[in-house]
């Protein structure tokens, strides 16, 4: 047997060695997203727990709004966040330098109700930046953390509440957004991403030990935790990346709450898309970078497989990018025998991968029904179309971002401009 293995990897090209890991490294994360997700699912959503309850003397929440640029949606935003059923809250509105009408918006909208406190800061520092000031200002110990545009659910604070003081180590809670803006092609399958593969990521990932990284559009916090890791990194183009691994490598528990949902606009054109999922890419790769050496110790063992994980995803974007290329130059240039890849075509093995995405998007989008109003189908339809685009994009955008985030020299604070929110209709 060991003879044949030799032989076996002796007769290895390098054209099959590329091709086995891009077809069984998404054949296996599939599957193992989707028992860590099943098992997820049966512990702790199958038998609907029921809302937690909390009267006037519970513990206080913060609701921290940073915003720049967001005169269209932060009304909405704030609106919908004094609108929380959660007994006792304040909500601090931070306004980023804004150029637009946002600090003339939030201003009298503060003057209607007293929860509402604003931190003007007179030029752009960036969302970390933003966020930090927030929670020192605030009065309370548990803040809930959501984008200028999003919307909060009336009990998603109860539910992120009821995480936070289960215990002293709960240092994080990673809510459920969903895409509102529906009205094109790119929309409609995010709207399927959402459901079918975010959702089912983060319940693997809470199965498995470690989750990534909480959403950056809904996310809870307890301040003792942030204070003792430094707060939101201002250099790192993903805060929320950044302060998940940190948080977990102080070794404080971050939970997935399915029911704690926002409601948010994603990017509805090519370039705004691009725009978001480099910034996802490079700042998973600078994360990794800086803390790769806190890996090595044995006090970290249980991030080990996410962060290998990632390494491996990484690889596979590169693995793809070579097939291509030799496809591509196979067509103008003779290759020998072991480099050239006659076809980029799926074939049997690229089928069985296929089946095995529908199998994961009927599964994820099942249990995500509840919180789509049961449109199982609908999405259904959009969401297989995700591998052809996204998987492109994700190889892509991680092909450039690896030598971007090398490259990277400069310290200086990670400013935000104002993201593409969707095809206005």
């Amino acid at each position: 047997m060991l003879i044949d293995a030799l032989n076996w990897l002796q007769n290895l090209s390098v054209r099959n060695a590329l091709f086995a890991f891009a077809f069984y490294y998404p054949l296996l994360m599939a599957w193992l997203w989707i028992i860590g997700g099943i098992w997820f699912y049966l512990r702790r959503e199958l038998r609907r727990p029921a809302l937690p309850q909390f009267d006037q003397t519970a513990r206080g929440c913060s609701i921290l709004i940073p915003c720049y640029n967001e005169e269209q949606h932060v009304t909405d935003t704030i609106r919908f966040a004094l609108a929380t059923r959660y007994p006792n809250i304040e909500v601090i509105v931070i306004n980023d330098g804004s150029t637009d009408q946002t600090e003339q918006i939030v201003e009298a909208l503060a003057k209607q109700d007293a929860r509402i406190r604003i931190v003007h800061l007179t030029n752009n520092q960036g969302k970390a930046f933003a966020l930090r000031a927030g929670a020192l200002v605030s009065k309370y110990e548990y803040l809930v953390c959501i984008d200028g545009d999003a919307l909060l659910h009336p009990y998603t604070v109860h539910w992120m509440m009821d995480h936070l003081l289960s215990g002293p180590r709960v240092g994080a809670v990673t809510g459920n957004p969903r895409i509102i803006n529906r009205s094109s092609l790119l929309g409609k399958i995010q709207v399927g991403e959402f459901s079918s593969i975010i959702g089912l990521i983060k319940r693997a990932q809470r199965t498995y030990g470690r989750i990534f990284t909480v959403s950056g559009a809904i996310a809870g916090f307890r301040k003792t935790a942030l204070h003792r890791v430094g707060y939101w990194s201002e250099n790192i183009v993903t805060e929320d990346i950044d302060i998940s691994w940190r948080l977990q490598l102080d070794h404080w528990d971050i939970r997935y709450e399915a029911q704690a949902l926002c409601y948010l606009y994603m990017p509805e054109t090519l370039k705004g898309l691009w725009s978001q999922r480099l910034r996802w890419a490079q700042g998973g790769v600078e994360v990794l970078l800086k803390y790769g050496k806190a890996l090595f110790h044995w006090k970290a063992r249980r991030f080990w497989g996410v962060a290998f994980e990632y390494l491996l995803s990484v690889g596979w974007s590169y693995a793809m990018l070579i097939i291509f290329m030799l496809y591509f130059t196979g067509l103008v240039v003779d290759l020998p025998e072991s480099w050239y890849v006659a076809s980029i075509l799926p074939q049997v093995y690229g089928l069985f991968l296929g089946v095995t995405c529908l199998v994961q998007f009927f599964i994820s989008l099942w249990m995500d029904r509840r919180y789509d109003q049961g449109r199982i189908l609908r999405n259904y339809i959009w969401v297989i179309w995700y591998p052809l685009l996204y998987w492109i994009l994700s190889m892509l955008t991680t092909v450039v971002a690896l030598p971007k985030a090398l490259l990277k020299r400069s310290k200086k604070r990670a400013r935000w401009e104002s993201p593409d929110r969707g095809i206005s209709v």
